[in-house]
């Protein structure tokens, strides 16, 4: 059996968290309606998976806790990050089995895809056989269970993945290049398609486009015109083209670094500052681990109601630093020249123009063996931290009732361990 074009595909886990939920628990996650949301944190809290039982009643996979329909008596599991994250380690640990580490491109916690091009004749089989066998030596080894798209590059791949799939009585969908006219072209609406966000699709239905063949079809020239560089983009996927290659390394542009938090009560602009200040403790440390400086810091305030706004700010620093202290007093100088009196749900902070530690440079106008002791200290407590945890040293404020820097070491992506 030759293969001389490329297939890629695509494997996602269905319904992860709340499946895998289930099977700790030791329950049918096809007959019981779980969902994953710590309710302690109140009805808006954000559930994120409900049950495959739950998804074939109609309740969506996103939603919030008060926003889930009456006449389920519901099992709430508190999302356990760690947890997920060994899973989705063991499950890529089992493609690995299949494929070479190197033709897998892990995408989320949940998916991951993959380049079948060398196994074709490798396994004398075809590409659908192969995802089938991969799928089912997941679903023997973790209980889990996993769709999948097959095409011949990314794009493809995760379309057919995210519109037929789910229609497929084995879960598994295919779109070749030859299959665009047919299965690409009639797409709509264009927000169901990967890449395409709710204000691109917005923007281009202005336009008079509203499939993926009008697109296909639209003068590229045009496109340029109306997205930039996007526009490329836009036309290419819409007639079934990607050039973009796993095996190519990816070297990130952005040179800054972010830390952000929704808090989960009003704070003022009196409390926030220790907020505030542990978030700069925390990426001050980031930045020291890295090896990096900043000279550019900005800062992002959310008040509690969408209409009542808030404001972001940056200021450029007079020389590259790392050092706590001199940045929470400029982070701090943004604060108080553009904060409102209104209340708080959302802080965020960013170290940008980052380049490589070498030898501080001293503040002339502070006193040098002072700061040089200052510096010392932080790297002991870097190395502290480092090796025994967060909360192994921290602020006595840390203990005040207006702190989440104990909480929020505790979290991965915002949730509990």
């Amino acid at each position: 059996m030759k293969n001389n074009k490329r297939v890629i595909a695509v494997i996602d886990l269905k319904a992860f968290y709340s499946f895998v939920e289930c099977i700790d628990r030791g329950l049918d996650a096809w007959k019981v309606p779980l969902v994953v949301a710590d309710k302690d944190r109140g009805k808006n809290t954000i559930v994120l998976s409900v049950s495959p039982y739950l998804k074939s009643k109609g309740v969506p996979s996103r939603l919030r806790i008060k926003d889930l329909p009456h006449g389920y008596d519901y099992i709430y599991a508190v999302p356990r990050m760690e947890r997920y994250i060994e899973k989705s380690s063991e499950v890529v640990s089992i493609m690995g089995e299949y494929v070479s580490f190197e033709d897998i491109f892990v995408y989320s916690i949940d998916e991951a895809f993959l380049d079948l091009t060398t196994y074709i004749n490798y396994y004398n089989k075809t590409p659908l056989q192969i995802v089938e066998m991969i799928i089912k030596g997941i679903k023997d080894k973790t209980g889990l269970q996993a769709t999948g798209g097959i095409g011949d590059n990314f794009f493809l791949a995760k379309v057919a993945l995210d519109i037929y799939a789910k229609h497929a009585r084995n879960g598994i969908a295919t779109i070749w290049k030859q299959d665009v006219p047919s299965k690409l072209w009639p797409i709509t609406p264009l927000s169901k398609v990967w890449g395409i966000g709710q204000r691109t699709e917005i923007k281009l239905n202005a336009l008079g486009i509203n499939s993926l063949g009008d697109l296909a079809h639209c003068n590229l020239s045009f496109l340029q015109s109306q997205f930039g560089v996007m526009g490329e983009q836009l036309y290419n996927h819409a007639n079934g083209n990607d050039e973009a290659d796993m095996h190519e390394k990816y070297v990130p542009k952005s040179t800054s670094l972010s830390l952000g938090q929704v808090l989960f009560k009003d704070y003022n602009k009196d409390n926030v500052k220790l907020v505030l200040r542990e978030m700069c403790d925390d990426l001050s440390s980031r930045l020291r681990n890295e090896g990096k400086m900043t000279q550019l810091v900005s800062i992002y305030i959310g008040y509690s109601k969408a209409e009542m706004g808030g404001f972001s700010r940056q200021m450029s620093l007079l020389s590259p630093t790392n050092e706590t202290d001199v940045l929470y007093k400029s982070l701090l100088e943004i604060f108080n020249k553009h904060i409102e009196d209104k209340p708080i749900r959302r802080v965020g902070i960013n170290f940008g123009k980052l380049t490589t530690s070498h030898n501080q440079q001293l503040n002339i106008f502070d006193n040098s063996e002072d700061q040089i002791a200052s510096q010392e200290l932080q790297m002991t407590m870097d190395k502290i931290q480092n090796k025994y945890g967060k909360n192994i040293l921290f602020r006595a404020s840390a203990l005040s009732s207006d702190s989440t820097a104990i909480e929020r070491h505790n979290q991965i992506g915002g949730h509990r361990k």
